[in-house]
């Protein structure tokens, strides 16, 4: 019989560790040709790794030299100390990562919803939202499942004081068809929302509330010719573990 195989280290792992401890370990900066040289690395490959370590904030760029960044503090710090965009953010990349379709983490602005942090899926065929976008509550799954959320005088301010457009012909605008869907919302826990704000969109939705407080919502959008049962239930299953994952 022979002997079970060793597991080996995933390489690329520990190569992305090994470049980060040596520029902690230099605190003045390092060049990368002082990287490579140091830890054997091939200077192609390290460029590309430096980039990502750099995008992600965990590494800064000084004209030629790398240095320590922000992203590593932001790994010790306590959750409730990090700024909501900085908490959600992992959490939208887990999200586009598993489903590959546009995820983000939106919050609250008036009787509006806005794109707090956004993650486009990689796929051609697919639907991408800016930061800072703006649209109505009522039109977006990530909306209604805010505005099923709110206290009831909070609700009666909202059907008292928003005017509610038809952004698609299946866009739901009457006080009577959003107080429907809002019950069916609390009752499964989440919003479906097909092509209600953009035709050929499906939007899912889920809240996330802490305390009593509704902090925002996550939400997956998925071009209507994919999404089938399938991807519904994958959806739904994946946006459920990120709000739970939310302190």
């Amino acid at each position: 019989m022979n002997a079970p195989a060793t597991s080996n280290p995933v390489k690329s792992a520990l190569r992305t560790l090994d470049v980060i401890e040596f520029v902690v370990a230099h605190r003045q900066g390092v060049v990368a040709q002082e990287i490579a040289g140091a830890l054997g690395i091939p200077v192609s490959s390290l460029s590309y790794l430096l980039s990502t370590l750099a995008d992600r904030g965990y590494l800064v760029r000084e004209g030629r030299r790398y240095l320590p960044g922000p992203g590593l503090e932001r790994l010790r710090a306590p959750q409730a100390a990090l700024p909501l965009a900085d908490r959600v953010m992992p959490l939208v990349r887990s999200l586009k990562g598993e489903l590959n379709e546009t995820a983000a983490f939106m919050v609250q602005r008036g009787w509006e919803i806005e794109s707090l942090v956004t993650e486009a899926s990689d796929q051609t065929l697919r639907y991408a939202v800016d930061p800072g976008t703006r649209r109505p509550l009522h039109a977006l799954a990530a909306g209604k499942v805010i505005l099923a959320a709110l206290p009831e005088d909070a609700l009666a301010a909202y059907f008292a004081g928003s005017s509610r457009a038809a952004l698609t012909p299946q866009t739901r605008t009457s006080e009577a068809d959003l107080r429907s869907d809002f019950a069916a919302i609390r009752a499964q826990g989440y919003c479906i929302a097909s092509e209600e704000a953009t035709q050929g969109i499906t939007g899912c939705g889920i809240a996330v509330v802490r305390d009593g407080a509704v902090l925002g919502s996550l939400s997956v959008a998925v071009p209507s010719v994919r999404f089938d049962s399938a991807l519904e239930h994958r959806t739904i299953a994946a946006l459920r573990r990120a709000a739970e994952a939310l302190h």
